[in-house]
């Protein structure tokens, strides 16, 4: 359980990075939970992840990694109060991005989501949630990343898959207004005027314990 999102440090990633790390066993399978339709949507871009020459970053060193791994994305990292991130390398303006997350292993307290209009390692928006239950929408403001949810706080909410189940995360980037929903149910709204474009992304987070272990797959970006 956390309350507050404490100011974390920042791990930038390295592209072809090389190294050796001891990280949980990937799973044989998935349990996919189906997003609302959007069937009605203009794709913008799509990646299950079946191809690893794909765009995304990737890094091997020894307390993180970020590959690609049976047919998903895996973020694990070993290291207390710490983000990582891993982008695609592309641009957009107004997007709804959805994908399916899942934790295998390490803690309930840790943080996973995605990342909208993000234009350097310092200026981003990303939209969390952790194994225990608790989200936020937080801001990277060129010092510091804060969340602008509830005074800086996480908050709980039993719309969210815990322990080592897929939760369905979606993130809304349109003009001001950023929302975040898990399993199909909406959980904060913000407004923010900052960022109006840029790259998306996927992020992974540590607090007093290391070892956060993270699948991503059927990432989406959508014309809201």
């Amino acid at each position: 359980m956390k309350q507050r999102l404490i100011p974390l440090l920042l791990m930038a990633l390295v592209l072809g990075a090389c190294g050796s790390a001891s990280p949980s066993a990937t799973p044989a399978s998935l349990t996919v939970t189906q997003s609302p339709s959007t069937a009605h949507l203009t794709v913008l871009f799509q990646d299950d992840f079946s191809n690893p020459k794909s765009g995304w970053d990737t890094m091997h060193e020894d307390d993180a990694v970020i590959e690609y791994t049976d047919g998903h994305y895996r973020i694990w990292l070993n290291y207390p109060h710490t983000n990582i991130w891993a982008n695609p390398g592309l641009k957009f303006t107004d997007t709804r991005i959805e994908v399916d997350a899942t934790k295998v292993g390490g803690p309930d307290n840790n943080a996973f989501g995605i990342i909208c209009r993000y234009q350097d390692a310092d200026h981003f928006y990303f939209f969390l949630i952790s194994s225990d239950g608790y989200y936020g929408i937080g801001k990277a403001n060129g010092e510091e990343q804060v969340l602008l949810t509830d005074d800086g706080n996480m908050k709980y909410d039993g719309a969210i898959h815990k322990g080592h189940a897929t939760n369905h995360i979606r993130a809304d980037c349109v003009g001001q207004t950023l929302a975040l929903y898990a399993n199909g149910q909406r959980l904060a709204v913000v407004e923010d005027p900052d960022y109006t474009e840029g790259d998306v992304g996927l992020i992974v987070g540590t607090f007093d314990q290391p070892g956060a272990d993270i699948v991503f797959d059927n990432f989406a970006v959508y014309k809201p």
